[in-house]
């Protein structure tokens, strides 16, 4: 079965952990949702996650969630830039999240980061995801 939004599936699968109270998930693994959880896991909203090798040329990636006082750090986790609707943002008008108190994540050609990151850089990009 083919997928079209990879990023949105491993953003549900984490959504649905977290609403189950779930330790752990798991995901297909790619270059892109591996740069996606660099950057959760830089930003304290996810544990770790580890990536699987099975002997087909399959990988899974193991994402750790992470709790305080038994609520998720992530409240809400939203994709923005779909398959059907690509959104890109310049610099000057990248989007503050829960006024400042969240993050957007961009894919910018200086490769995937926080919008804090882009703004320091000085680059903007394909927002992919806020959470908060």
């Amino acid at each position: 079965m083919s997928m079209n939004d990879p990023i949105g599936d491993m953003l549900t699968r984490i959504r649905n952990g977290l609403m189950r109270g779930k330790g752990k998930v798991s995901s297909p693994a790619s270059k892109l949702r591996v740069s996606v959880l660099d950057v959760l896991q830089a930003e304290g909203y996810i544990r770790g996650y580890t990536r699987t090798d099975h002997g087909n040329g399959k990988a899974d990636l193991e994402i750790e969630l992470k709790y305080y006082d038994d609520a998720p750090v992530i409240r809400e986790i939203t994709r923005i830039s779909k398959p059907g609707r690509r959104v890109y943002s310049s610099v000057k008008s990248l989007p503050r999240v829960a006024n400042g108190l969240g993050i957007s994540i961009l894919s910018t050609p200086k490769g995937v980061m926080a919008d804090h990151d882009a703004r320091e850089q000085n680059v903007g990009g394909e927002v992919l995801c806020q959470i908060f």
